[in-house]
């Protein structure tokens, strides 16, 4: 397995885990259990971001470009639902 699988599968699999701490954050039925999904939950993202830096410095992650025309008319179909 190479370097750039390795990276991909832990993100994916921080990702996953940024979901579920999330969620647990929401349902927390009380403080202290939404104290530590919110701690967890932050922590995860840290990492998660590492992990994009890294990727994204060796070129393994790549973004295209938004169309700024097409963000445009979502942003003024979006305008008129206020």
């Amino acid at each position: 397995m190479e370097d750039k699988d390795i990276m991909e599968s832990l993100l994916l699999t921080t990702k996953g885990v940024c979901d579920l701490y999330l969620h647990g954050t929401i349902e927390s039925p009380t403080a202290n259990v939404h104290q530590v999904f919110d701690h967890a939950l932050n922590s995860s993202l840290c990492i998660q971001k590492e992990i994009y830096q890294k990727m994204s410095a060796r070129g393994w992650y790549s973004q295209d470009t938004a169309d700024q025309a097409k963000v445009l008319k979502v942003k003024n179909q979006f305008a008129g639902m206020q």
